[in-house]
């Protein structure tokens, strides 16, 4: 009920989707299934987010078997809910940046093979070699923001180099400047997102990349 009243200021809305942490994978299409049904008629967009390092298990979804099942149960509920809105929601997945290159390659057959809609390219990684020395380093989570520029934008360029522009690619993980953007679009990115620059540079960031890119 709340976005449907924010959908007033006439922006795009994307829902993020996932699983509670106390389900077990092999129920997780449950979880998405509902949150899909919910968020069908006011989102403008929904991602699937396999990638959270905060919740035990979930990065296992990434599987090309896991993600095939899951994406194939969650499509056929996308046209059910296209017939009944009268419009089509696209269906995107958000993966982690701490993919090697065969992982990346098999996501890219399932996700083309699946009819995927798009995939935003990335979560917060786990690796802290950016970070090594830091007092806090050993603190559990994700790690967003610059330290994590470098493996998202590598990982954008795998998938972006298997996809070949068939599926659209949001590239978000360390984007704090104009150059920043750039280079994600660069890589392969058809679009781009910031979070953590966001907090500490404010709307202003958001008014620099939507006037320059």
């Amino acid at each position: 009920e709340n976005v449907r009243t924010a959908k007033s200021f006439g922006g795009i809305v994307g829902f993020n989707i996932g699983k509670n942490k106390d389900t077990p994978n092999e129920n997780a299409a449950d979880d998405y299934l509902i949150c899909l049904r919910k968020a069908y008629a006011v989102a403008d967009y929904v991602v699937v987010n396999l990638s959270s390092p905060n919740t035990p298990g979930l990065r296992d979804l990434q599987g090309a078997e896991a993600s095939a099942r899951l994406l194939d149960t969650l499509k056929k509920e996308q046209q059910k809910l296209e017939k009944e809105h009268g419009r089509k929601v696209p269906l995107l997945f958000k993966v982690a940046p701490d993919l090697d290159e065969t992982h990346v390659g098999d996501l890219a057959q399932v996700f083309l093979n699946g009819g995927l809609d798009g995939l935003i390219t990335t979560n917060t990684t786990l690796d802290r070699d950016k970070v090594a020395g830091h007092p806090r380093a050993g603190e559990a989570g994700g790690l967003s923001g610059k330290p994590v520029f470098v493996k998202s934008t590598a990982t954008l360029a795998g998938f972006a180099g298997h996809l070949g522009g068939r599926i659209p690619i949001i590239g978000v993980g360390g984007i704090s400047s104009l150059e920043d953007a750039r280079e994600k679009i660069r890589a392969g990115a058809a679009l781009v997102q910031v979070y953590t620059s966001f907090i500490y540079q404010g709307p202003a960031l958001v008014r620099e990349l939507a006037r320059n890119l």
